[in-house]
C-alpha cells in the first residue's frame, strides 16, 4: 500500500448512484489519476489517499484508492481553491476570494458556526448565507455519517443511500431501532438489519428484533406467492430463524396485530395471518370485481346469433357452441372469464369478441402481463395493438428508496381508462398487486374480459388471481374444452392435454414436433442441448439460436439455470477479443449475451434510437421476464446497454446489474406468458416439489413449433404422475364471496 497527499484538481466522472469517482489529484506538482468510491469529495479539497498504482489496459496508470481521508485545508490558498471550485453552488472564484480575504484561515469555522457573518461580504444576502451554510453542513454531515456507518460494517454505497433517506436522523435510528432500515429501504433485508442491530448491542429478544423477524417471515411467504400464512407455522418459522421461544414470538405477533400491521382471520377453521396490505388488497380487489360484474347488459339472443354468423362469414371463422357462448357472455356481462388449454380456441374467441364490439361501435383495449404476450396478442387480434398492463395503466416511477411502496399508475380511480371494453390475456400471470391496480382503473360500465389457462403455473408475485376468481363461483365463466382439428395435428397440443389430465404420453420420437432424447449422463445432456440450440433447431423451426429457449424446473443443480447459463454462454457466445466483458454474478457478462430482467423496475429509462443515433421515443419501466441482448459494456462510464423488444435500449449502471441474469436457460416459472419457436427441456432428476405435472405442462405449452426433452423418460413419466405442487395460501375467492353475500343481504 502507498499513501499520497494532494489536492483534487478535476473530477472526471462520478456516479451519483454509487459514488464511484474518477478524479485527478495534484501531488507534489504532478497530476495523478485516481479511482475511488468517494461520494462527497469535491474539486479543491485536500486528500490523503491510501492504495496502489495499477496499469489499466484502457486508461493507463491509475491510483486505485482503498482508503480516503479529507483533510481540512490549512492555508488560505487551499481554502480559497476549495470554495471557488464549485463545491458550494453559487460560490465562484471571485466570491471565494472575497470570503477568504475577510475571514482568512477562520473561513470554515465562520461558515459552520457563524454563517450570519457572511452577509458582511458584498454580494451575499441573508438567504445566500444560509444556502452556503446548508450546503457546507450537508457535505460535512455526509462525511461524518459515512465514518459512523462504516463502524457497523456498512458499505460506502449503502451508507450513501441510508444518509440520503434519513439525513441527520440516521444516528437516532441506528441507536434506537436499526430494523427500521429493513422496513423503509430496498436492498436492506432483515438479515442485514439484524447484523447492524446486534453490532450496535441490541439483544436477541429485543421487541424490535422479534417484530422485524415476523415481518421478514411474512415477506418470505409473499415471495413464495402467499397472501396470508397459517399462524402456527408463522410462529414456528419465526422462532427458529430468531433463535427465541415461540411464546415470545406469539406475544409480539399480538403486538403487531394491535398496531394493525398484521390481521388475523379464521379461514375454514384455521387461523391465518395477513400483512395488512395484502388483506386490504384482496378486499379492495374483490369489491371492485363484484361492482364490475354487477352491470348487466340486455341483448337480443336472436340478433346476437345473427351478428355472430356474420362475423364467422366475414372472418372465415367457425365457432363451436362454447365459443359462441363466450361471445354472447361478453356482450351481456360486466365481467367474463374465459379459460381453456392450448388448441381450444381462446385466440379465435378473443378475435370474434373484438369484432362483435367493433360492430357495436365500442372502443376496445387489449393488454397482457408481459411484452412478449402483448406482442403475440397484437399479432392474433386482427389489427388491434395490445400493450403490457403496466403501459395500459401508464406506469409511473417509484423511487428506489421507497421500500414496499405501491407502484404508481397514472390510470386509477381518479383517472380511469376511457374505453368500453378491456380484454386481458395470460391472466394466470397476473398477481394481486397488478390486478388491484387494473380493476381500480376500470370504471363501472366498462366490460372486463379475463382470458387465461387456469392450469398454468400461478403468477410469480403474490396471489392466485385467475384461480381464485374462478373458484369464487361468482362470475360468468366459459371453459373451452374442445381441441380443434388443426391443433390436434400438433403433438405439442395433444401431449399437453394428456399431461394436464395425468395421462402418459408416447415418447417414440415419431412426432414432427415433440421429441424425447433419452440419456442419463449430465455431460451428454449438455452437449446435446448445445447442438440442438446452436445447430439443429434453428433451421428446423426457421428461427435464430437466440429464439430457442432452454427451460428447466430449477435454479440449482447440475441442470439448473445457474450452471446451464454458464455452459450455454461458453458455446453460444464464446469469448472473443472483439467482445467486451464485465464480472457478473461470479461469472462473466459479455456483449452479445442473452439476458433477462428479473424484477419490475419502474424507474429504468429506455429509448428507441433511430438512424444517426437520434432518439425516436423514450419511456420508463422494464419488467420481470423481459429478455434482451447486451449491446455494449462501457467500463469508463460503468454502464451496460441492453436492447429489448421493439428496439428499446436500456443503460444499466454496474451497480444495477443485480436486476439482470443470463437467459440462455430460464426457469419454467420465468417463461410464463412467453411463446418460443422451440423449447429444449433438460430433465434428469430434481426436488419432487419442482418435478411435477404442472411444471411439465407449463414448459411444454411454451413451445409453438417444437418441444425437445433431453434426459430421462422415467423422469417425464414421474412428473406426469406427480400432482403435488406448492399450495398457495390466498383468499381472494373468500373475499369475493363475502362481498357478494353482503350485497345480497343489503338487497
Amino acid at each position: 500500500m502507498e499513501i499520497i497527499q494532494g489536492i483534487v484538481d478535476h473530477i472526471i466522472f462520478r456516479s451519483d448512484t454509487t459514488g464511484y469517482t474518477v478524479f485527478n489529484m495534484i501531488v507534489k506538482k504532478k497530476e495523478i489519476t485516481c479511482v475511488a468510491t468517494a461520494p462527497s469529495i469535491d474539486e479543491g479539497e485536500s486528500l490523503r489517499a491510501e492504495g496502489e498504482f495499477v496499469n489499466d489496459s484502457r486508461y493507463g496508470r491509475q491510483f486505485r484508492v482503498r482508503a480516503l481521508a479529507v483533510e481540512t485545508p490549512e492555508d488560505e490558498t487551499a481554502i480559497e481553491r476549495y470554495l471557488g471550485s464549485g463545491a458550494i453552488k453559487g460560490v465562484g472564484p471571485v466570491l471565494a476570494a472575497k470570503i477568504v480575504s475577510a475571514f482568512k484561515k477562520d473561513t470554515f469555522r465562520v461558515i459552520e458556526e457563524e454563517p450570519e457573518r457572511l452577509v458582511q461580504i458584498k454580494g451575499i444576502s441573508e438567504r445566500k448565507a444560509q444556502e452556503i451554510y446548508a450546503q457546507f453542513h450537508e457535505k460535512q454531515g455526509l462525511r461524518q455519517a459515512m465514518v459512523f456507518l462504516a463502524n457497523y460494517g456498512i458499505s460506502v454505497q449503502l451508507s450513501m443511500r441510508i444518509y440520503k433517506q434519513y439525513g441527520e436522523q440516521v444516528y437516532q435510528i441506528i441507536s434506537e431501532n436499526p430494523y427500521k432500515l429493513a422496513e423503509d429501504m430496498s436492498g436492506i433485508g432483515f438479515k442485514l438489519a439484524d447484523e447492524i442491530a446486534l453490532h450496535a448491542g441490541f439483544g436477541r429478544d429485543s421487541a424490535f428484533r422479534i417484530r422485524s423477524g415476523i415481518i421478514y417471515v411474512m415477506q418470505q411467504a409473499a415471495l413464495s406467492g402467499h397472501t396470508c400464512f397459517p399462524e402456527d407455522s408463522l410462529i414456528r418459522y419465526a422462532a427458529r430463524i430468531l433463535a427465541v421461544s415461540e411464546e415470545i414470538v406469539g406475544e409480539q405477533l399480538t403486538a403487531l396485530a394491535v398496531d394493525h400491521r398484521i390481521i388475523r382471520k379464521q379461514v375454514e377453521g384455521q387461523s391465518m395471518v395477513y400483512a395488512s396490505a395484502y388483506y386490504f388488497l384482496e378486499l379492495e380487489t374483490a369489491r371492485k370485481l363484484i361492482d364490475l360484474a354487477s352491470v348487466d347488459y340486455s341483448i337480443d339472443p336472436l340478433e346476437t346469433d345473427r351478428v355472430i354468423s356474420g362475423i364467422e362469414k366475414r372472418e372465415g371463422l367457425t365457432l363451436d357452441e362454447q365459443q359462441k357462448q363466450a361471445v354472447k357472455a361478453a356482450a351481456s356481462s360486466g365481467l367474463l372469464v374465459i379459460t381453456g388449454g392450448p388448441g381450444t380456441g381462446k385466440t379465435t374467441t378473443i378475435r370474434a369478441i373484438i369484432r362483435y364490439f367493433e360492430l357495436e361501435g365500442m372502443e376496445i383495449r387489449l393488454a397482457a402481463p408481459t411484452g412478449r404476450a402483448a406482442k403475440r396478442m397484437t399479432e392474433t387480434s386482427g389489427g388491434y395493438e395490445a400493450q403490457t398492463i403496466h403501459r395500459l395503466l401508464e406506469v409511473a416511477g417509484i423511487p428506489d428508496e421507497m421500500r414496499g411502496a405501491r407502484t404508481r399508475f397514472e390510470r386509477n380511480e381518479e383517472n380511469p381508462l376511457e374505453t368500453d371494453v378491456v380484454i386481458i390475456d395470460e391472466m394466470s400471470m397476473v398477481d394481486l398487486f397488478l390486478m388491484n391496480s387494473l380493476v381500480k382503473a376500470i370504471p363501472m360500465g366498462t366490460r372486463l374480459i379475463l382470458v387465461g389457462d387456469v392450469n398454468q403455473l400461478p403468477s410469480v408475485g403474490p396471489g392466485n388471481v385467475l384461480g381464485d376468481v374462478i373458484a369464487s363461483g361468482c362470475f360468468e365463466t366459459v371453459t373451452l374444452t374442445k381441441i380443434f382439428r388443426q391443433a390436434l395435428e400438433s403433438d405439442i397440443v395433444k401431449n399437453a392435454h394428456m399431461i394436464n389430465g395425468g395421462e402418459q404420453i408416447l415418447l417414440d420420437n415419431r412426432s414432427r414436433d415433440f421429441f424425447c432424447l433419452q440419456m442419463y449422463d449430465v455431460m451428454q445432456i449438455l452437449s446435446t442441448m448445445i447442438a440442438l440450440v446452436r445447430d439443429k433447431l434453428p433451421s428446423y423451426v426457421n428461427a435464430r439460436p437466440y429464439d430457442i429457449q432452454v427451460l428447466t424446473p430449477m435454479r440449482k443443480g447440475e441442470l439448473g439455470v445457474e450452471r446451464l447459463n454458464t455452459v450455454l454462454q461458453r458455446y453460444l457466445n464464446p469469448a472473443d477479443s472483439e467482445k467486451k466483458e464485465h464480472t457478473f454474478h461470479g461469472g462473466i457478462l459479455r456483449t452479445g449475451d442473452k439476458v433477462m430482467q428479473i424484477r419490475n423496475d419502474y424507474q429504468l429509462e429506455w429509448e428507441v434510437v433511430g438512424k444517426y443515433n437520434i432518439v425516436r421515443e423514450r419511456g420508463t419501466g422494464v419488467f420481470n421476464g423481459d429478455m434482451g441482448i447486451v449491446l455494449d459494456i462501457n467500463d469508463f462510464a460503468e454502464e451496460v446497454t441492453v436492447e429489448y423488444d421493439e428496439c428499446r435500449q436500456v443503460h444499466y449502471s454496474f451497480q444495477q446489474l443485480d436486476e439482470l441474469e443470463l437467459a440462455y436457460a430460464v426457469t419454467v416459472h420465468k417463461a410464463q406468458g412467453s411463446e418460443y419457436p422451440a423449447v429444449v427441456i433438460p430433465l434428469l432428476n430434481g426436488p419432487a416439489p419442482l418435478m411435477n405435472r404442472n411444471i411439465l405442462y407449463t414448459a411444454v405449452t411454451r413451445a409453438r413449433n417444437c418441444v425437445a426433452i433431453v434426459g430421462s423418460e422415467d423422469t417425464v413419466r414421474s412428473m406426469i404422475d406427480n400432482e403435488r405442487q406448492q399450495h398457495r395460501y390466498t383468499t381472494l375467492y373468500l373475499r369475493i364471496r363475502e362481498q357478494e353475500e353482503a350485497d345480497r343481504l343489503v338487497e
